[in-house]
């Protein structure tokens, strides 16, 4: 017998007071501050503002507080916040070759114009837990280094000049650039909507498709280009000013991947392009997003579609984890109207077929 279980908005009630308990913790130890959050958490936030597609450090951090650290939960909460603000206008397209620049990094050239930048990274770590950081000890102060003002000109500009790589796809003058957080999603992609869709994509789903890439699941040999982390400054144009308002900076991650291409009808044999942009320190994120985006340029090139990571429509509808997360997690809702047609269903058909076996049983004796 299925008896329903009562308790209805009492019970809500009292799972969000348990949840706000929870979510303290043991009071004996100090309450997690969002400036602490911000400086010491700074990847977190950073993936939670770039998934969540809005720039605010301490929204972010609010989010991962108010979530426990779930940051998928904090990426919906960030998009539901997001919802609420108004639209004031565009701005200009930024200028990533202006970037103020933190670490700058290339696998295709060792020696390069502005020469390599290795900034704060994980790369050349040991990996090893270092218990200094539990005991709260200071880490030594880095070497200050002089400012270099000498121009970084991209790699890719390098193999342009040469005339080995594509060009550089610019907008037509006119026009209007996609914008996903309010129009509807209609397959084929232009590749504009497609970056944007990559760029706030779920990073552990766009890493798999990109390992996917280099395993054989799409025609890719892929090199580094570039990897820049820096700041980006970002100004408005207002129609009663003659000169564009400044509104300041934010920290980016730009990935230009080089990708080989033997050549088609159309094209000769070059070097193609994947990029990746993404808000704060998030250079994993900008590679496998680099490296999906030459992936899904499979028809522009000319090539089959033999992979999934090729497959545009799989991707992109597949990569939102806020979408995947409601449609997943609403499983959890009742469903019992539906499972008792399920059930009336399944138990019809087992009569039905231990009839049917009554009735084969008794025509063969």
């Amino acid at each position: 017998m299925y008896v329903a279980v009562k308790g209805g908005e009492a019970a809500i009630r009292n799972a969000h007071r348990l949840l706000a308990d929870k979510r303290r913790g043991d009071r004996s130890v100090p309450a997690l501050r969002l400036d602490q959050i911000v400086e010491q958490l700074a990847l977190g936030v950073d993936r939670v503002m770039a998934e969540g597609s809005l720039y605010d450090r301490e929204l972010a951090a609010l989010a991962i507080t108010q979530a426990r650290g779930d940051m998928i939960e904090a990426v919906f909460l960030v998009r539901a916040f997001r919802t609420t603000l108004p639209r004031f206008g565009y701005t200009r397209a930024a200028d990533t070759g202006a970037m103020l620049v933190e670490r700058r990094i290339s696998a295709t050239y060792k020696d390069m114009p502005g020469g390599q930048l290795l900034g704060p990274t994980f790369d050349y770590t040991h990996r090893l837990l270092e218990p200094e950081i539990a005991a709260g000890l200071d880490p030594e102060t880095p070497e200050s280094r002089e400012a270099d003002d000498g121009a970084m000109p991209r790699v890719t500009d390098i193999l342009a000049h040469e005339e080995l790589i594509e060009e550089d796809g610019a907008v037509p003058q006119g026009k209007p650039v996609a914008d996903i957080s309010r129009e509807a999603l209609e397959f084929p992609l232009e590749r504009d909507a497609r970056l944007q869709a990559l760029a706030r994509g779920d990073e552990g789903f766009l890493l798999a498709l990109a390992y996917s890439t280099q395993r054989g699941y799409a025609r890719s040999h892929p090199f580094v280009g570039e990897i820049r982390i820096g700041e980006i400054d970002f100004e408005l144009d207002v129609p009663e000013l003659p000169f564009p308002v400044p509104l300041g900076r934010i920290q980016v991650t730009e990935c230009q991947m080089v990708n080989q291409f033997k050549g088609s009808a159309k094209a000769p044999p070059q070097f193609t392009r994947g990029y990746g942009l993404v808000f704060g320190q998030s250079e994993r994120k900008a590679m496998a997003m680099s490296l999906c985006d030459r992936a899904l340029r499979t028809s522009e090139l000319g090539e089959d579609i033999v992979a999934p990571a090729q497959d545009e429509e799989f991707v992109i509808s597949h990569s939102d984890n806020v979408q995947a997360t409601g449609f997943v997690e609403h499983l959890k809702l009742p469903h019992y109207v539906d499972f008792q047609a399920e059930l009336d269903l399944v138990r019809r058909m087992r009569a039905e077929a231990r009839q049917a076996a009554t009735e084969h049983k008794e025509a063969a004796e």
